[in-house]
């Protein structure tokens, strides 16, 4: 029986080698010999069409850079411009209690004006150097409110309808620095 397995086997494997080379002899016969022009110009047009592929992808990878360079650059211009927000935020609270010793001792009735001219020369040397760094007073006077640059602490009822969603009061001013909100005025709105 083990005979006749082997046998079988031995058998099938003649058949398919048979089969094999009637279609190896098969594909042969239907494919036309290439002359070595036809190879070599075969070769020519896949070459093309590579150096083609190989352009293409160096041109977007230029493009992809050349914005990656423009983009970098403007972010770094950004960058340096806002560099001395942090700063300019955190005198922002002495130029305050500057403007209020100003005001308390202009009200004073006491003998100080030289105190307050000096007040004034060190405030006015400050907000100059701050200004110098493209810090700016947010307007609020006889102003519309914008959400963009004020903040509302306050609605109050409008005294004439002229005034309706107008700036009455501003409790505490704001700045842009570099024309970005760096602080939002505190306001009071007609409504």
């Amino acid at each position: 029986m083990q005979q006749d397995v082997n046998q079988t086997a031995t058998e099938q494997k003649q058949e398919q080698e048979q089969v094999n080379g009637q279609n190896d002899g098969q594909v042969q016969e239907n494919e036309p010999e290439l002359t070595v022009e036809e190879k070599l110009n075969l070769e020519l047009e896949k070459s093309q069409e590579k150096i083609k592929d190989l352009e293409n992808q160096m041109l977007y990878k230029a493009a992809e850079f050349d914005n990656y360079r423009k983009r970098t650059i403007k972010e770094r211009a950004e960058l340096i411009k806002n560099a001395c927000a942090d700063v300019v935020t955190s005198l922002l609270p002495v130029v305050d209690d500057f403007e209020r010793a100003i005001d308390a001792e202009k009200k004073n009735s006491s003998d100080n004006a030289s105190l307050v001219e000096g007040m004034e020369l060190v405030y006015r040397n400050l907000m100059h150097a701050l200004t110098e760094r493209g810090l700016k007073v947010i307007d609020t006077k006889d102003q519309d409110f914008n959400t963009d640059m004020h903040e509302a602490i306050a609605m109050v009822p409008a005294p004439a309808p002229e005034l309706k969603g107008k700036i009455l009061d501003c409790t505490r001013k704001g700045y842009l620095l570099n024309d970005k909100v760096l602080r939002f005025a505190q306001v009071v709105v007609a409504q």
